[in-house]
């Protein structure tokens, strides 16, 4: 009888950790880390392999806290989402209480540590980040206009800017044309997305571009964000800040990218429309990924 009280404890213990970690958005958290550690590895001045663990497992929190801190205050908004409606409060698996402590008490400890491991810059451009996702996205914008997700958007581009300081101690242009390509690319990801579970954000009142404006004007701002991405993705070799090793498959990713969004313009038919925006949004976080990790080689090489 006592083991198997044993081992329903572990269980337990286990599902209850497991419902913190999803809680801190898992996925974005990995995107977070992948373009932060690019932007450290890429600064010209390197730090001690310790501090730079540590520092990108800082970031990795504050990511986590200011997920965990979205999740609470959009509980309302998960549970009437088939997206969502897993996610740990909707299912009952924490509370509200509990995800506002966790991320007030993230954000509060992934602060202070990448200021002691890394410096000040690094330190308060995180908190920009989290206060940015958490106060203007979240709690401001979400709920009240269909440019939440290009102005919201500024928190998401910050990490390898942070990484960058985290190297460097300040902010010079490089890091900036990164955080260019983060912010231009969220509008079509996410719109791309918002086309294909509309009927989930109109259940959720939540005013994304295709409830508000309509599918034909939302394919259309796809296409121009994926046409202004085009040569800020470029961008780099044009200011000396890679060479062709990027610059040969960013032009091929980003022409891609182009093309599909002019697919999707073009594409009457629902069905298929649909089709395409999935096909965009799962290019889109691929792309994100090989943009990013063509930067890196093209450094290493």
């Amino acid at each position: 009888m006592a083991i198997t009280k044993s081992k329903t404890l572990k269980v337990d213990y286990f599902s209850y950790a497991k419902a913190f970690f999803n809680l801190m958005k898992p996925r974005v958290m990995s995107l977070v880390i992948f373009t932060c550690a690019v932007g450290l590895l890429i600064a010209p001045e390197k730090i001690n392999f310790a501090n730079a663990i540590f520092s990108l497992m800082a970031v990795a929190l504050g990511s986590g806290a200011a997920g965990a801190l979205n999740m609470w205050y959009e509980s309302d908004l998960d549970s009437l989402m088939t997206r969502t409606c897993l996610r740990p409060i909707p299912t009952g698996k924490l509370s509200k209480n509990q995800a506002l402590v966790f991320g007030v008490i993230s954000s509060v400890v992934s602060v202070v540590s990448l200021y002691i491991f890394s410096n000040l810059i690094a330190a308060t451009t995180l908190v920009i980040t989290i206060l940015f996702y958490v106060f203007v996205y979240t709690i401001w914008l979400k709920r009240k206009t269909p440019q939440n997700i290009v102005i919201g958007g500024a928190s998401g581009a910050l990490p390898p800017v942070i990484g960058w300081a985290i190297a460097t101690n300040g902010i010079t242009l490089e890091p900036i044309i990164l955080f260019l390509i983060i912010f231009v690319w969220t509008p079509s990801h996410f719109w791309a997305l918002s086309l294909y579970k509309s009927d989930d954000y109109k259940k959720a009142k939540i005013p994304m571009l295709p409830i508000t404006s309509g599918i034909k004007k939302t394919k259309i701002n796809i296409f121009i964000y994926a046409f202004l991405l085009f040569p800020i993705a470029l961008s780099p070799y044009f200011f000396n800040f890679s060479g062709l090793v990027y610059f040969i498959p960013a032009s091929i990713l980003s022409s891609y990218y182009l093309l599909i969004s002019y697919q999707l313009l073009k594409e009457k038919n629902f069905t298929e429309e649909n089709k395409i925006a999935k096909k965009l949004f799962g290019y889109s976080i691929l792309y994100l990924f090989i943009i990013f990790s063509a930067i890196l080689a093209d450094k290493i090489i």
